[in-house]
């Protein structure tokens, strides 16, 4: 694969954005790619907003992701994805959570927090919505909601071949593999 991809991953502190990334650049790195990863997380573990970046192919020399270059938006929550969707290339598509997330600006009254922010991203672009939530509670834990976004993204990006079970026992606690596992699977069954 001679061509870089682009994988922008938005949500708010807490979510497990950082966490999803590090599984995806295990199973990318296993699988033989080269890849960078970035992280900004200034205000997360105060509501505030939290995206990684990974990019992978044959070569990757940067870890940013050029504007409008993101291949892919995975959102963990609706006003996050309507923030970021402006970061895809072209043909690029989201996936994104329909989840609301009050952040600290909209809960401080300094910013309102758009309703109809799925709709107007599914405007902008292909979009896929999940209730991410729902799923990863019907598994037994609502914050496996990451992993159940990865899963879709790893479907849409056909990346199914990867050794995910893997990528997961190196990333998660053994007590949440297998969680982590049916997650993984429920995200991609949802986008297929």
């Amino acid at each position: 694969m001679a061509e870089v991809k682009n994988i922008l991953l938005c949500g708010v502190g807490g979510q497990g954005t950082i966490l999803a990334s590090k599984i995806l650049s295990t199973a990318l790195v296993s699988a033989g790619y080269d890849v960078k990863m970035s992280e900004i997380h200034g205000m997360s573990q105060r509501g505030g907003s939290v995206v990684t970046q990974v990019r992978y192919g044959e070569k990757v020399y940067s870890p940013i992701i050029g504007k409008g270059s993101a291949d892919i938006l995975v959102s963990f929550e609706a006003m996050e994805a309507l923030r970021y969707v402006g970061e895809l290339s072209p043909d690029g598509m989201v996936v994104v959570n329909d989840f609301k997330m009050p952040t600290a600006t909209t809960l401080s009254g300094a910013q309102q927090y758009p309703h109809d922010a799925v709709e107007r991203v599914k405007s902008l672009a292909k979009t896929y919505v999940l209730d991410a939530n729902r799923i990863a509670t019907g598994l037994g834990n609502p914050k496996a909601m990451n992993v159940v976004l990865l899963g879709a993204l790893v479907k849409l990006m056909k990346l199914d071949s990867l050794d995910w079970t893997g990528a997961i026992k190196e990333c998660v606690k053994p007590a949440f593999v297998e969680l982590n596992l049916k997650a993984l699977e429920a995200g991609m069954s949802a986008v297929a």
